[in-house]
C-alpha cells in the first residue's frame, strides 16, 4: 500500500515537472499561410458552412514558380550567370481578374506568396472589391541591383507571365508591394504594351502607376488613409471607448507606429493632422519615443538623410532595438512593417488599447489571444490594410473607362454652387471673401472622389464587421473572414463554380 501511495506520488512529481518543462518550453507558432488558414478555419465553424465548399475555397488555385537569369559582374571584372527565383500565385477566380501585390525581397518564399493572395481574396471580400486574390514575388534585395538590372529582371518577370497568359487587365492585375513602387509598374505595363500593341485596355494591366501613365490621384497614401480611416471609427465609436476607458475621438490620442514606409508614414500623417500625438516611431535600425510627439515627416527627412534613425536630435529617447518600441504605453499602436512582430515572446508586454494592422499579419494567433483577453481591440489586417487594394479598384475602373474621374462634372458642379453663392450672398448682403469662395465653388477633383470612396468603403465595411461580431459574439477578425465567406460562397453558388 504505502509502496503504491509512492509510485502515485512519483508519477504525480513526473506529470508535474512535464508541464512545468511545456510551459518553460517557447510554444511554437505557425508559420503565416498556416496564421491566414488558421483564422479561415476560425470562422467557418461560427456559421454552418459546407465543410467539402470552404476545403476547396481555402485552396490555392494557381502557383507558378520560375527562375530568372541575369547576369552579374564578378569581384575580378568577369560575368557570371545569377537565377533568382520568382512567384506568382493566384488564390481564387471566383471574381476576375485577381489582384495582388509583387513585393522583391530576399527572403520571399512560395508559402509567403500563398499566405498573401489567400489573404488578398478575403481582404477584396471583406471591402467589396471585385476581385480575386493574388500575390507575386521576387527574391532579390533591390539594394544589391542597380536601376538597369532590376527592370531586366522586372522585365523578364512580366514576360514569363505573359507567356503562360496569366497577366492582364482581365486576368490578373498586379500592384506595388515591398520593394516595388510606380517605376517597376511602368516597366510592366510597357513589356505587356510590346506584347498587345493593340490593346486599348493596356493601362489596366497593373495599378499603382504614376499619375503621367493613368495612375490615380491618391493611390500613394491610399494604406495609410485606409488604416486611418479604420483607427477612426474605433475612436468615434462611444460604445467602444466606454469599453477601452478611453474618450471618444482622436484628438490627444497617443499613437506609436511601428515602420515608417509608405504605409506607416501616411498613417502617421494622417493622425496627426486629426489631432493625435505620435509619440513613437519604430524602423528596422532602432525606435525613437518623445512624450510631446514627433513629426513623421521629420523623422522621414532625417531617415532619408542619415539612412538612420538613431541619433535623430528631436527624441526623448532612442530604442537600439526595433522591438523595444511595440512595448511603449500608449493608445493606438500601428504595425505597419513585417508579419509576426507581435507574438508570444511581446504580447504580454504590449500596453496599447488598440492595435491596427496596417501590415498583413503583424500578429500571430496566439498572440492575439492574449491581447484580446485584456481588454485590446485588434482591428484585423485584412480589413485595416484594404485602402490599397480598394483605390487601385478605383484605378482599374478609371483605366478601363478612359476617363478621369470628376472631369465629366467638374463644370457643372462649380455652376451649380456659385448659383448658390449667389443666394446666399442674396440673402446675407455680405460678399465671401475669395477664400470662402473658393471653398464653396470648388468642383470635385479626382482625388476628391478617391477619398470619399475610400472613407464610404472602409466605414461602412466596419459597420457590417462590427454588427457580425455582435450577433455571433466573435471578434473583429472572426467576423471580418466570415463576412468575406459570405460573399465568396454566394459568389460561387450564383456562378456554379463548385466543383
Amino acid at each position: 500500500m504505502a509502496m503504491s501511495s509512492c509510485r502515485s506520488l512519483h508519477v504525480s512529481l513526473q506529470q508535474q515537472q512535464q508541464q512545468q518543462q511545456q510551459q518553460q518550453q517557447p510554444q511554437k507558432e505557425p508559420k503565416f499561410l498556416e496564421q491566414v488558414e488558421m483564422y479561415f478555419d476560425q470562422a467557418s465553424v461560427s456559421k454552418a458552412y459546407n465543410t467539402s465548399q470552404l476545403q476547396y475555397m481555402k485552396q490555392v488555385d494557381c502557383m507558378y514558380e520560375f527562375l530568372i537569369p541575369i547576369q552579374v559582374p564578378t569581384p575580378d571584372g568577369k560575368v557570371t550567370t545569377k537565377t533568382i527565383r520568382a512567384f506568382r500565385a493566384q488564390h481564387s477566380h471566383h471574381r476576375l481578374p485577381t489582384k495582388g501585390g509583387i513585393r522583391y525581397a530576399p527572403d520571399v518564399n512560395a508559402n509567403e506568396v500563398k499566405a498573401l493572395a489567400t489573404l488578398m481574396t478575403f481582404k477584396c471580400a471583406c471591402v467589396d472589391v471585385p476581385f480575386g486574390g493574388a500575390k507575386g514575388g521576387i527574391q532579390i534585395d533591390t539594394s544589391q541591383h542597380p536601376v538597369h538590372e532590376l527592370e531586366r529582371i522586372t522585365r523578364r518577370f512580366t514576360t514569363e507571365l505573359l507567356r503562360k497568359k496569366i497577366i492582364g487587365p482581365a486576368i490578373d492585375v498586379p500592384a506595388p508591394d515591398y520593394g516595388t513602387g510606380p517605376r517597376e509598374m511602368s516597366w510592366i505595363v510597357d513589356t505587356y504594351q510590346r506584347f498587345y500593341p493593340n490593346d486599348i485596355n493596356a493601362l489596366a494591366t497593373v495599378t499603382g502607376k504614376p499619375i503621367t501613365q493613368n495612375g490615380i490621384r491618391g493611390r500613394t497614401e491610399a494604406t495609410g488613409l485606409g488604416v486611418f480611416y479604420a483607427i477612426r471609427s474605433v475612436v468615434e465609436n462611444p460604445e467602444l471607448t466606454r469599453q477601452l476607458g478611453m474618450k471618444t475621438g482622436l484628438r490627444g490620442k497617443k499613437v506609436v507606429v511601428q515602420g515608417l514606409g509608405n504605409v506607416g508614414f501616411h498613417a502617421a500623417k494622417f493622425l496627426e493632422d486629426s489631432g493625435a500625438i505620435v509619440i513613437g516611431i519604430g524602423e528596422k535600425n532602432g525606435g525613437l519615443y518623445c512624450a510631446q510627439g514627433l513629426s513623421a515627416e521629420s523623422v522621414l527627412q532625417y531617415m532619408q538623410t542619415k539612412g538612420t534613425v538613431q541619433g535623430y536630435p528631436h527624441a526623448e529617447r532612442i530604442f537600439e532595438n526595433p522591438a523595444d518600441i511595440l512595448e511603449v504605453e500608449c493608445d493606438i499602436l500601428v504595425p505597419a512593417a513585417l508579419e509576426g512582430v507581435i507574438n508570444l515572446k511581446n504580447a504580454h508586454n504590449i500596453k496599447a488599447k488598440v492595435i491596427a494592422e496596417a501590415a498583413n499579419g503583424p500578429t500571430t494567433p496566439a498572440a492575439a489571444a492574449i491581447l484580446e483577453k485584456q481588454g485590446t481591440i485588434i482591428i484585423p489586417d485584412l480589413f485595416c490594410n484594404a485602402g490599397g487594394v480598394t483605390v487601385s479598384y478605383f484605378e482599374w475602373l478609371k483605366n478601363l473607362g478612359h476617363v478621369q474621374f470628376g472631369r465629366l462634372t467638374r463644370t457643372v458642379e462649380t455652376e451649380g454652387k456659385m448659383r448658390m453663392v449667389s443666394a446666399i450672398e442674396g440673402m446675407t448682403g455680405k460678399q465671401l471673401t475669395d477664400a470662402e469662395y473658393e471653398l464653396v465653388t470648388h468642383g470635385s477633383h479626382e482625388r476628391d472622389f478617391v477619398y470619399s470612396g475610400l472613407e464610404g468603403t472602409m466605414t461602412e465595411s466596419w459597420d457590417h464587421i462590427l454588427t457580425t461580431a455582435k450577433q455571433l459574439n466573435v471578434n473583429y477578425r472572426t467576423a471580418a473572414y466570415i463576412n468575406a465567406i459570405d460573399k465568396i460562397v454566394l459568389s460561387y453558388d450564383e456562378l456554379g463554380l463548385w466543383p
